[in-house]
């Protein structure tokens, strides 16, 4: 154990920068033996220090331990090799990593840093809304549709001034274009069709309509009668006021708005009889239904017109005197007889 070319860095007395345990070990001297009770390191080169801890080494046995009076020395490093670092019970924080070593680019603080406000979280696009997969309100009413809620929705509409119209109970073009000005003003789907929500809609800004102005007389006030109205049951019929006035001995009975044919078709004029009735009647020249016919003169009649009860008086007979109202003229049909006097005047 005498061999002094086994250094702890590997390296013999022989080679370069090697050191002999004799030279490493400092001789005696006032002072030594005190330090190392104390537990301190003698002074001296580190060289010195890490020959003292080889030598307590060989002493102790074959593995390395801690030599009595020595326990603050730390083992020696091999120069070629970094010490792996050892916890220490007596740290509070950890030790610097390479990257705490490296000199810091960012700029210093603020002063005010402390109290500015934080900078906003970034926003993401939120996505595209789905398309509704709801299905469409019901449809009560379209055109088409004839009935007594048809009837009802027009005096509605009328009450609040989208139906310039008496209510006729037919879904003509009019009604159509009445429903579309509603929901456009109320931001509803404007298809001109009455569905669940715009019925709804209207009947929570109007009232229940009174029986006059569901079957109001006419929308224009009724002519006086001609003087050959006047007697017996008379189908008195005014192209001034466009009426027909149903009337038993100079008293009205019923009283409806009327339509007649154009300058190129004319209704003809002058005192007449009913002498055919046809309930459901189809014009074999022209192949257009004509409900409730009461012909008079030739093949013109009274009958009720879809046409009429849908565009008003937009448009023209072929010489017949249409009635919009179906409720009416259907009344009208069953208590006319044939034989039954017709008087159309200017």
């Amino acid at each position: 154990m005498t061999d002094t070319n086994s250094g702890r860095d590997g390296r013999g007395a022989s080679g370069t920068g090697g050191t002999r345990a004799s030279e490493a070990i400092p001789g005696p001297g006032p002072g030594m033996a005190a330090e190392r009770c104390a537990g301190g390191r003698p002074r001296g080169r580190r060289v010195a220090a890490a020959s003292l801890v080889a030598l307590a080494a060989l002493a102790t046995g074959c593995e390395p331990g801690t030599a009595e009076g020595a326990q603050d020395v730390a083992p020696p490093v091999r120069a070629t090799q970094a010490a792996a670092p050892t916890p220490s019970p007596f740290l509070t924080a950890p030790a610097p990593t390479a990257e705490d070593a490296k000199p810091s680019t960012a700029p210093p603080p603020s002063p005010s840093a402390s109290t500015a406000a934080p900078a906003p979280a970034p926003t993401t696009a939120r996505p595209a809304p789905e398309p509704s997969t709801a299905p469409p309100p019901r449809v009560l009413m379209r055109t088409g549709s004839e009935s007594e809620r048809v009837r009802e929705l027009q005096a509605r509409l009328r009450q609040i001034g989208h139906f310039g119209r008496n209510p006729t109970g037919y879904y003509g073009s009019v009604t159509a274009d009445a429903v579309r000005s509603f929901q456009a003003k109320r931001r509803l789907p404007v298809t001109g069709s009455t569905d669940a929500v715009t019925w709804q809609r209207l009947l929570a800004m109007t009232r229940v309509p009174t029986a006059a102005e569901l079957d109001p007389p006419t929308e224009r006030p009724v002519a006086a009668p001609d003087e050959r109205c006047l007697k017996g049951r008379v189908l008195c019929i005014s192209k001034k006021s466009r009426t027909l006035a149903w009337m038993n001995d100079g008293k009205v009975v019923s009283a409806m708005d009327v339509r007649f044919g154009s300058e190129y078709t004319p209704t003809r004029e002058g005192v007449f009889e009913v002498f055919w009735k046809s309930r459901d009647h189809v014009s074999t020249l022209y192949d257009t239904p004509m409900p409730y016919a009461l012909f008079f003169s030739g093949g013109q009649a009274v009958h009720y017109s879809a046409d009429f009860a849908a565009n008003g008086y937009g448009g023209a007979s072929h010489g017949c005197v249409n009635v919009r109202d179906k409720k009416k003229v259907a009344a009208l049909f069953d208590q006319v007889k044939n034989g039954d006097k017709v008087v159309v005047s200017w």
